[in-house]
């Protein structure tokens, strides 16, 4: 053991004068020239050139009918309807509308996230799926389910567990 520490030691203390001795040498200093011999002649120097303007031929853009499906959505992904603050209220609002993923009980404070926005008991949003507005009220905030209510209409909507 104590051989194998010292032959540590050695290589540690040895490491630096192998690798200075792998440098290679300063170049050696040229001589001052003469008076007597002609200067060099100067080169052009391509970097002070401005280089030509670039002309775009066709310009790229981007365009996506309202209808089609964003190629930056991730595969299967389908948007949920999103709040909005006013509009229609026609038709049946579609249960798959309807996103609940937290909900937060602290004694009277009730508080859950539909659809990706903070929402509490007694607050009114707008729903809009597609071209429709719906207008929806969260009527409670219990443990495990959000009860929505839309005219006299009571939607339930489940806690979406992992």
């Amino acid at each position: 053991m104590n051989k194998f520490f010292s032959l540590i030691c050695m290589s540690i203390l040895a490491a630096p004068a192998l690798l200075a001795a792998d440098e290679k040498p300063a170049p050696i200093a040229l001589k001052n020239k003469s008076k007597d011999e002609p200067a060099p002649i100067e080169l052009k120097n391509k970097s002070t050139e401005e280089p030509p303007p670039i002309a775009l031929k066709n310009k790229s853009s981007f365009n996506i009918d309202a209808g089609t499906r964003s190629p930056f959505w991730p595969i299967s992904w389908k948007p949920t309807g999103k709040v909005a603050t006013g509009g229609t209220d026609q038709g049946e609002v579609p249960l798959g509308a309807f996103l609940v993923t937290t909900i937060t009980l602290d004694g009277a404070t009730r508080f859950a996230i539909i659809n990706g926005k903070s929402m509490s008991e007694g607050q009114q949003f707008g729903l809009q799926v597609g071209t429709q507005v719906y207008q929806v009220t969260v009527k409670r905030i219990e443990d495990g389910r959000v009860i929505l209510e839309r005219r006299d209409e009571e939607i339930v909507v489940p806690l979406r567990r992992k």
